[in-house]
């Protein structure tokens, strides 16, 4: 009986390791490794972030064998830096994880996604690819990717993720359908980036960027009376946003409204004196107006707060050549 005992126990040995189950049955961390990582779980739940960060390093580096260490811990240790804003200390996280666990979907969508929202956009796209080699129907990378593609300029490769996203999810939240939108608005194809906001408006009409971009698709299509009750529908939900009342001074300048528009300046910079878009625009009603000096005033102004951006270098150009503004479009 012992013999036979102690042939079975190899045999199960054996096949443990055959299944890869190195650290217990079902490769399930130790009884106590798992209790320090759930700890760690409820110090993040809670918001104690640096006691996470102090539990979940300590959990991580307990052991030198790799194969113990879990791509949870180290993606709730990125997360844990995220919520801190130590943005470096996040990506180098999910980097060092990434080494161990290179084909971690979870992990390569963190690292993605952190590298997307810091602006490293071709990065984040290796990375995204990366995930979709894993998982070709991730819902998170092929949106991840669209949005990337369209941060680039590929409008059209970005429409192509899109669609791919709403083939495998008809029933996604309107946000994304107004990214689509987006994509068409930039390419000045106003009547499909009309149609797609409205179906995202159609959804959610408490999101004022909605109504924007519907106004700016509307005022491309020729319509400014319908464009500007949309911007004014935007304005009722968010009345102090100083894009909406930038497109608003404007609009109301083409419309040759120079009272309405200088009023609607007044309110930009009531928000903030060195908005240089709203001293530009004012300076082009100083102009209607027959004020050239307030117009004058209002370049020189713009240069002094920033010479290298785009108003300031049209401002600099105006005071050195004394002409009269072009039309300004902000569509």
């Amino acid at each position: 009986m012992s013999h036979n005992f102690s042939t079975l126990f190899r045999l199960l040995i054996i096949a443990c390791w055959a299944a890869g189950c190195s650290s217990g049955f079902l490769d399930l961390a130790p009884l106590g490794d798992r209790k320090d990582y759930t700890q760690a779980r409820a110090f993040y739940d809670n918001g104690q972030y640096e006691q996470a960060i102090k539990e979940l390093t300590e959990y991580i580096e307990k052991t030198k064998n790799v194969k113990r260490r879990e791509a949870r811990a180290y993606r709730l240790l990125g997360k844990s830096y995220e919520q801190l804003g130590r943005l470096n200390k996040a990506l180098e996280t999910y980097l060092e994880a990434l080494e161990f666990y290179p084909n971690n979907v979870p992990l390569l969508l963190e690292a993605a996604r952190l590298y997307q929202s810091t602006g490293l956009t071709h990065r984040s796209m290796d990375l995204y690819e990366r995930a979709l080699q894993e998982k070709p129907d991730s819902l998170e990378a092929i949106a991840g990717q669209a949005a990337n593609y369209s941060a680039i300029g590929f409008y059209s490769k970005a429409r192509e993720f899109y669609d791919r996203f709403f083939e495998l999810n008809p029933t996604a939240e309107p946000l994304y359908r107004a990214r689509y939108a987006q994509t068409f608005l930039a390419q000045h194809n106003f009547q499909e980036a009309f149609i797609n906001i409205t179906m995202a408006l159609a959804e959610d009409k408490t999101n004022a960027d909605f109504w924007l971009l519907s106004a700016r698709a509307l005022y491309g299509l020729h319509k400014p009376q319908e464009a500007m009750q949309n911007l004014d529908a935007a304005l009722l939900l968010a009345p102090n946003h100083p894009q909406l009342l930038a497109y608003k001074a404007l609009w109301q300048y083409q419309a040759a409204d120079y009272k309405n528009s200088l009023s609607t300046v007044k309110q930009l910079l009531k928000q903030n004196p060195e908005n240089q878009l709203a001293l530009f625009i004012q300076s082009l009603n100083w102009l209607k107006q027959g004020k050239k000096q307030q117009a004058h005033q209002n370049w020189q102004q713009i240069v002094t707060l920033n010479p290298s951006s785009f108003v300031g270098k049209t401002a600099q150009a105006l005071l050195d050549e004394e002409s009269l503004p072009p039309f300004v479009s902000l569509l």
